[in-house]
């Protein structure tokens, strides 16, 4: 079913640049590509960095990761079972290799042959009702013995019953902080029995890192992106559940939603998703009719990052000011900056990532872009 043939393997040296470049300041995931596309290589981005932040307007360089940093986390995620996995690698999911924002390297604990199986990912409210657990842990059972592995984020509520189900078929956590920092603690368990029983646990973050609020978010889009798609179980307004789907709607995945009763707060994000065109599930079988057609196509799996437009080497002072200008707090989009500009892709994307490597840019989903 669905599982991809991974077709690379990094050198140590080549792991160690990529971690050394995406622990560096001010590079996220997306910014991480953009340099790679454009340099050909993390050593060569890692070098281009000062340079770039100098243009960007930044007082003074931000920290770059050193080599003796990345292989010391690197040699301390060994020793607690960690590896640390880059796309097209064994145990990176395939699908996640794919959106926009992929973790340029993924920190692997578990069975790396469940990591590349076609997963559905089951998420909704801490708070659930007895009946919202049962009917996830129904779904979470029904899925497992389909073949399918279930994700979810190891939180209270649906995510561990979702994940108390499927452990004997093997189920994902996905982690909002280090491998060593489990939330909530109460979980430590469970995460315990995912492992034991060929499951595994993902985080794109260091040993050590205490999950705060904006990391669920980031690591929401891990749950989406790995999936075929996302089954949101009991969701009140404004959940984290909701931010889920509408990330996986973002990046193609399919949303999928369990009505509850229009009485119960707890049910309204699920119901309007339905209203907004989720697809209605009653049953196990909703999700795997709708997702067969999909795994039927074939899943190109890329060897290297996808090709972008090229950079500008170095954008003349009126384009910067003209851009820098457009921007504010005010997200917006990265298409209107180029025709309200009239400055090239290629001039904009230049001007937009030395804003980012000095601190200044804040990018967010969609394409959009806003001054910090």
């Amino acid at each position: 079913m669905d599982a991809i043939n991974p077709s690379v393997e990094l050198t140590e040296a080549e792991r160690i640049d990529r971690l050394r470049l995406i622990r560096s300041d001010n590079v996220g995931p997306r910014t991480f590509r953009s340099l790679v596309d454009h340099f050909g290589s993390p050593r060569a981005a890692l070098e281009r960095l000062p340079d770039l932040a100098r243009r960007g307007g930044a007082a003074r360089s931000g920290r770059i990761c050193s080599a003796d940093e990345a292989k010391a986390e690197l040699a301390a995620s060994r020793k607690f079972g960690i590896a640390w996995r880059a796309p097209g690698e064994d145990g990176y999911p395939a699908r996640l290799a794919m959106i926009d924002d992929a973790p340029p390297l993924l920190a692997v604990r578990g069975d790396t042959k469940t990591l590349m199986r076609p997963m559905i990912a089951i998420v909704g409210s801490r708070n659930a009702s007895g009946a919202g657990l049962k009917f996830a842990g129904l779904l979470a059972r029904e899925l497992g013995e389909a073949g399918f592995i279930v994700i979810s984020g190891l939180a209270r509520g649906v995510d561990q019953a979702a994940h108390r189900a499927s452990v004997a078929s093997g189920t994902i956590a996905v982690l909002a902080g280090g491998h060593d920092c489990i939330y909530p603690p109460e979980h430590g368990d469970l995460l315990a029995a995912i492992l034991d029983h060929a499951g595994a646990a993902i985080s794109e973050m260091p040993l050590g890192h205490e999950p705060r609020a904006r990391d669920f978010p980031r690591r929401n889009r891990l749950i989406s992106g790995a999936s075929l798609g996302v089954v949101v179980v009991e969701a009140a307004h404004r959940s984290g559940s909701l931010i889920t789907a509408r990330m996986a709607a973002e990046q193609g995945r399919e949303v999928f939603a369990v009505p509850g009763s229009p009485l119960d707060p707890r049910a309204a994000g699920a119901n309007d998703l339905i209203k907004q065109g989720a697809t209605l599930v009653t049953e196990a079988a909703d999700i795997i009719n709708a997702v067969a057609p999909i795994m039927e196509r074939p899943l190109m799996h890329p060897v290297s990052e996808p090709d972008s437009e090229p950079f500008e080497s170095d954008p003349q002072g009126h384009d910067r000011d003209q851009i820098t200008g457009l921007l504010g707090p005010t997200p917006i989009s990265i298409d209107d900056l180029v025709r309200m500009s009239g400055a090239s892709p290629a001039i904009v994307r230049t001007v937009l990532l030395e804003l980012e490597l000095a601190g200044k840019l804040e990018r967010h989903g969609g394409g959009l872009v806003s001054l910090i």
